[in-house]
């Protein structure tokens, strides 16, 4: 087998990305803030528009506009070509949820939401789905559990995991890869147990991406990004209206970079998301959407954390003066990965009551992944206080593992939902009803190393001071070859095949109702079964295993709702979760074995407390909220992949806060802090009393921008912010620790023309040692520090 994979050539996509910033183009929407206009006919929407730059005169004062059933806001006849109700695209509250479930915006949905909006993005230069959860407090990534990791985008939120949680318009992406953000219109992260509108899994909340498809109205954009580590990056947005109520888009990109402190990293990808929508503006809509990405990079997983004699804890080994730059991985190591998705949306409005919908999604991704896996044991660890150049990490992580693996994967799902609105007396409805049907199926094809022909019985190390990538006499076998090395899962054995699937069915239903025009509950509930099987074979050594397990889950929620008036709500949330063995079929090792086919499933419970308000006419969102998650039946997996304890129960319980929008004329601002106090409160006896891992006791975010002479030649933008994260445990026991993340960043922009701009963003400026991904043994730096240049255009 060849020592790498030919990485994936960008074709024809970069340039047509770069081509685009010399097109012509027509008309544009040059009103960049969200003054929503409602009319007779639908407004062309133009995200690329919404730029921070450039402001439009204040609108003349228009009488008072009646309300519709749901608060939103509507026009008389006769002011429909004149009325606009004011706000800021970086209010959040503003933003809606994307999906038929959530009809509601954020200000009145009633839970704690997050939401990067497309101007945060835009400004930040956000290249990737984990830098823009960068502005979201409680959000930590993590390079995976067990079995070699499967790195991708690994989140858990509030501390809980959400590997697969992580959803495009309210369906699920079951895909293992690293997201690029081309695609964002903005992205929402729902913070607590949310299994009744999602589904089981859940339990610190759910990310939910909103993507840019066709609108009505004509619109053209590019732009390129150049910079450290070289970088270089090109987007496209083409949208284009056909007829009276069609419309077809095209968002594209190619992106090339290495990582600026790290050595031997880097990412080479592109990708295309073609839409088309039919009855824009009509009773029926239809949206088909497909999304592909293709990416090769090289995985990392960071540096060891060791404990120094007569220390208390663990802390990774660049804080004893190890370079930040050092990578551990070798010539083999290659995560390249291919992804398809074509997703169909349907509404149709029966009558002023009734709204329809179907969602439709099916995906294909492929996968190669190698990775070394590093570890300073013991005699590694003496000798960095004692002999540093004889200090040896091995990167195999033990003999046996991790092994590298071809991964193929497909899943389909369909969720069918009606909205109904109606009164009955005095008495508002809004019920919500529907099914979910979803299957995935995961097949992975295991290769092993051999060391001089001798069966594994030395190790892969290299020098922790001055690693080499490359090492002589490792060898990667082809399919069978040094099948006895392949890892031994414990129940399992060596196999060669490992085949995962899951089936769900749903059914959901919630009703929202107003008791009093300032008072409404709603209640909602859950009903899910969930079969998985997993099974083993073509290895040696105890393989030619398999398991299932059908589980049937009940989830309920109830809020109770107060909102005296259209820019206020306070609200209770009770709401539970359930996350199933076997959940996690695509992005985790099965956890299913003869040891654990009985475990009961995780059961999380979120009790909150909240208050939202939009004031100065929309222009600022101000959130606050008090909550206790607790989880019962926690599982724990180590390092190898092996499942333990169904009897922990953890607790976190603390305040959110968040404020949005515009604070002056020309100055914006978005701010989050959040307090965690993150406990294991009954089970393992080392673990009881400890902090539950990746989970900070404070967090918070902050970025302001400011802009000097709007729509004037000699205009200018500047602003920045700050990313600070208090130190963390990585294990239950809380025997290892990486310390606080504070990053600075800043910005600056100048508007050419009305449709030209150039910007510089400068990341991580004082160059601070911080850590990215976390695992329990390991944590990788972040990047160190860097400036982008970008220039965009938008028609």
């Amino acid at each position: 087998m060849s020592s790498r994979i030919p990485r994936h050539p960008l074709g024809p996509l970069s340039l047509a990305a770069g081509l685009t910033l010399v097109c012509t183009a027509a008309h544009a929407q040059d009103d960049t803030r969200h003054h929503h206009k409602p009319r007779r006919h639908p407004v062309p929407r133009n995200d690329a528009a919404r730029s921070q730059d450039t402001k439009p005169a204040a609108p003349k004062s228009a009488p008072p506009a009646p309300k519709t059933a749901d608060n939103s806001v509507t026009a008389a006849p006769e002011e429909a070509e004149h009325l606009q109700v004011v706000g800021s695209p970086m209010n959040i509250l503003h933003e809606s949820m994307g999906l038929s479930r959530m009809p509601q915006d954020a200000l009145h949905t009633p839970q704690t939401i997050n939401i990067v909006p497309q101007l945060l993005m835009q400004q930040q230069n956000v290249k990737s789905l984990d830098e823009a959860l960068r502005n979201v407090p409680g959000i930590t990534a993590s390079v995976g559990e067990g079995e070699g990791g499967m790195a991708g985008d690994q989140f858990l939120i509030r501390g809980f995991q959400a590997q697969n949680d992580i959803y495009e318009n309210g369906l699920r992406d079951f895909g293992v890869y690293t997201r690029d953000s081309f695609d964002y219109d903005h992205v929402s992260v729902i913070k607590g147990p949310s299994s009744e509108v999602f589904g089981n899994g859940t339990t610190g909340g759910a990310i939910n991406i909103t993507t840019k498809v066709a609108h009505l109205g004509d619109s053209y954009g590019g732009s390129f990004s150049g910079g450290s580590g070289a970088y270089y990056r090109g987007t496209l947005d083409f949208n284009k209206q056909i007829g009276e109520s069609t419309a077809i888009r095209i968002t594209g990109m190619g992106n090339e970079n290495n990582v600026v402190g790290r050595d031997q990293l880097y990412s080479h990808r592109w990708g295309i998301a073609p839409s088309i929508a039919f009855g824009l503006g009509k009773r029926t809509t239809f949206t088909l959407e497909y999304f592909h990405q293709s990416d090769n990079r090289i995985p990392d997983y960071g540096v060891p954390v060791v404990t120094k004699p007569g220390t208390a804890y663990g802390l990774p080994v660049t804080e004893y003066g190890v370079k930040r730059t050092n990578w551990y991985g070798t010539s083999y190591d290659q995560d390249a990965s291919n992804v398809d998705m074509l997703t169909g949306r349907l509404k149709f409005t029966l009558n002023p009551h009734i709204t329809l919908y179907d969602d439709l999604r099916g995906g294909m991704y492929e996968r190669y992944f190698s990775s070394s896996q590093e570890a300073c044991d013991a005699t590694c660890t003496a000798n960095l206080f004692t002999n540093p150049s004889a200090a040896m990490v091995n990167r195999r992580g033990g003999v046996g593992g991790p092994e590298p693996y071809q991964q193929n994967d497909w899943s389909v799902q369909n969720v069918f939902s009606a909205v109904a609105k109606f009164d009955t007396g005095s008495i508002r409805h809004e019920m919500i009803a529907g099914w979910d049907v979803s299957h995935v199926y995961d097949r992975r094809t295991n290769y092993a190393y051999n060391f001089d022909g001798q069966n594994g019985t030395q190790k892969d190390t290299t020098s922790l001071l001055n690693p080499n990538p490359n090492q002589p006499g490792l060898l990667l076998g082809s399919l069978g070859q040094y099948a006895p090395n392949i890892v031994n899962i414990p129940g399992v054995g060596h196999a060669i095949y490992k085949t995962g699937d899951a089936t769900d069915v749903g059914a959901f239903f919630s009703e929202q109702m107003w008791l009093l025009p300032v008072f409404s509950i709603k209640g909602g509930f859950r009903w899910d079964h969930w079969n998985s099987h997993y099974s083993a074979n073509g290895g040696v050594a105890g393989s030619g295993v398999a398991f299932g397990q059908d589980q049937d889950t009940f989830n309920p929620t109830v809020s109770l709702m107060y909102t005296p008036d259209d820019n206020t709500m306070i609200y209770f949330n009770w709401a539970q979760s359930t996350t199933p063995l076997g959940l996690y079929v695509t992005n985790s090792s099965e956890p299913l074995k003869s040891s654990t086919e009985g475990f009961k499933p995780e059961r999380s419970s979120l009790y909150e407390l909240g208050a939202k308000y939009n004031a100065f006419h929309g222009r600022m969102g101000f959130t606050a909220s008090v909550f206790r998650l607790e989880k019962g039946n926690s599982l724990q997996t180590d390092q190898n992949g092996d499942v333990s304890s169904s009897s922990d129960r953890q607790r976190n319980q603390g305040v959110e806060l968040s404020i949005s929008g515009e604070i002056l004329k020309n100055w914006t601002m978005i701010g989050t802090y959040a307090f965690y106090d993150a406990k294991t409160l009954a089970g393992t006896a080392a673990d009881v009393g400890k902090r539950i891992q990746y989970a900070p006791k404070n967090s918070a975010t902050i970025w302001s921008t400011y802009t000097i002479a709007p729509n004037k030649p000699y205009n200018l933008t500047f602003g920045g912010g700050l990313t600070w994260r208090e130190g963390v445990w990585l294990d239950a026991a809380n025997t290892a620790r990486v310390p606080a993340t504070v990053e600075w960043d800043a910005m600056i922009s100048h508007n050419i023309t009305k449709r030209w701009r150039v910007a510089m963003n400068g990341y991580n400026l004082d160059n601070r040692l911080n850590y990215g991904s976390l695992f329990s043994n390991r944590a990788t730096p972040s990047i160190g520090r860097s400036f982008l240049f970008n220039l965009s255009a938008t028609y």
